[in-house]
């Protein structure tokens, strides 16, 4: 067994395709399908459900993808522990992040790619518990989430200040006079807004609670981006907090600060506490604890 066959196995969790896998190590589909092969001999185990092409991993398979990912983690841990004893900054930092942060992620990474140039960064999207377990897992290295549930035993943890939430919208099919507008205002106009599950998406329905306000969302998605090209066409506004409405101004769009909105909780910033601690997370996170 050795590293390349963890990073295959790895490659082929994340694209789930043979193809996209070894294209992804930059090795031929055989070469990788033939080093998949060899693990398994060795290990004694079927990882990978395969006819002529990829149908998931075996129950055995997904353990053993699981120990894979964490040795790899702990391989790069190595690696960038080593450069830390040089005095350098080197390696990749895994942040997870939730939709439509009120703090938005690459104002992060480019505070840090400022102070380590060295450093490379891999962003993903997901839940705030999703986050807190890949960070369990070894898998990510920061969170920036919902804090609602986040044990101080568990992580160390940096709380970001609360925005504003914006109603964005086009000046081509909807006009406000004022600067702001009420929850009560928001009853009338087509809202396309993130699915149910989705934390942002409950702190709206509370605030509109709070006022006795009901309004069914005429689209709802998963993508913030599929909001706002829903938004330019006309078909609906949407609530965004405000960092996320600055960062996609364009001409076409606008928006209106909501009057008395807030989150159900604090978004901030978390890191694991314990071991294997990663040097590169760590650093990281006491840099941004000065300058957030």
């Amino acid at each position: 067994m050795d590293i390349r066959q963890l990073q295959f196995l790895v490659a082929l969790g994340e694209t789930q395709h043979f193809g996209k896998a070894a294209a992804l190590c930059s090795v031929t589909q055989p070469t990788l399908s033939s080093r998949l092969h060899n693990l398994e001999d060795e290990l004694g185990i079927q990882l990978v459900a395969r006819n002529h092409r990829f149908q998931g991993f075996t129950s055995e398979g997904e353990r053993i993808l699981a120990w894979a990912k964490s040795i790899l983690a702990a391989c790069d841990g190595l690696q960038a522990e080593a450069a830390s004893c040089r005095g350098a900054l080197v390696g990749r930092l895994r942040i997870g992040t939730v939709p439509l942060a009120s703090v938005e992620p690459t104002d992060i990474i480019d505070t840090l790619s400022k102070q380590y140039n060295a450093l490379q960064f891999s962003l993903q999207t997901y839940s705030s518990e999703h986050i807190a377990n890949a960070l369990h897992r070894n898998e990510l290295d920061l969170g920036l989430c919902y804090l609602e549930g986040m044990n101080t035993q568990h992580f160390n943890i940096l709380p970001f200040k609360a925005t504003p939430m914006v109603l964005v919208y086009s000046p081509n099919h909807f006009s406000f006079k004022q600067n702001t507008v009420s929850w009560q205002a928001l009853s009338v106009l087509p809202l396309g807004l993130l699915t149910p599950s989705m934390h942002f998406r409950q702190s709206i329905v509370l605030n509109m609670a709070n006022v006795g306000v009901n309004n069914e969302p005429v689209i709802e998605s998963d993508s913030v981006h599929c909001l706002l090209q829903a938004v330019q066409k006309g078909i609906c506004c949407t609530i965004v907090p405000m960092n996320v409405a600055m960062a996609n101004a364009s001409s076409s769009l606008a928006h209106v600060v909501v009057e008395d909105s807030k989150t159900i909780s604090k978004l901030g910033l978390i890191m694991r506490k314990g071991e294997p601690e990663s040097p590169i997370a760590k650093q990281c996170f006491e840099f941004l604890k000065g300058v957030v």
